[in-house]
């Protein structure tokens, strides 16, 4: 598709219903986020979602059988050593992830390498790193500084010299998001990283309003299924009581 020119729309799944959905519009790439504990599971961050959480996820969008690339994410503490990551990555597969994806650059090279050398695929995340949300003290736009920069930029060439797929850049300014893209042969997944990337991924709970709670700023909801649930409710709570 990136040779093509043709751009990828990526969202998230977990579960069943919504994996189905998504597949029948056509959507290729699929996620099973560890995004999950906050939009489904009510946790205030990605850093307690367990392997547990993933797994169960896992399996339930599994089960929609579909014709798009299904993945899911690593979650925390999951992949500190090569051992763990592998055990892990292998866990998830096996609940019937067809690629595996965790945030890191050459910190997490050796796992990466080892992930792929197994025979799983493995998608890179750079730029703002959910699981890192706490020691970084908030969600920050990356790649402003030069450091950042030429970090990023290192850290996707080894990522695609490595043999990723695919890499999803967050919450990368977006001249650092085009330079990185034009820089790998691998496609760039943005989010929040400017319209320059070989595609864009969001957590479709965002795009669709299913979560009327809190939505980031670089998201334009495309429907109000939230209020639409409300309404529905309401006409039939009104109708049995009546």
């Amino acid at each position: 598709m990136k040779a093509r020119g043709q751009k990828i729309a990526a969202l998230t799944a977990y579960d069943y219903p919504m994996a189905k959905l998504l597949d029948e519009s056509g959507v290729p790439f699929l996620l099973v986020g560890d995004s999950v504990g906050m939009v489904v599971l009510g946790y205030p961050n990605t850093t307690l979602v367990t392997m547990a959480d993933m797994l169960h996820h896992t399996r339930a969008a599994a089960r929609a059988k579909p014709q798009a690339v299904l993945g899911a994410d690593l979650p925390f503490k999951s992949y500190d050593t090569v051992d763990t990551a592998l055990a892990n990555a292998r866990q998830l597969v096996a609940a019937g992830a067809e690629f595996v994806k965790a945030e890191g650059g050459h910190e997490i090279l050796p796992q990466v390498k080892a992930i792929i050398e197994s025979g799983i695929p493995f998608c890179g995340h750079l730029g703002m790193l959910p699981q890192h949300v706490l020691e970084e003290g908030g969600y920050h736009i990356k790649g402003k500084k030069e450091a950042e920069h030429q970090a990023l930029l290192e850290d996707a060439k080894a990522l695609a010299q490595a043999g990723v797929f695919a890499i999803v850049l967050e919450l990368v300014t977006p001249p650092v998001a085009n330079e990185i893209s034009q820089s790998v042969s691998v496609p760039t997944i943005g989010i929040g990283s400017g319209p320059d990337c070989d595609g864009q991924i969001l957590v479709t709970h965002d795009l669709t309003g299913n979560f009327p709670w809190f939505t980031p700023r670089f998201v334009k909801p495309r429907a109000n299924c939230a209020g639409e649930i409300k309404s529905a409710v309401a006409a039939w709570k009104s109708s049995v009581e009546t």
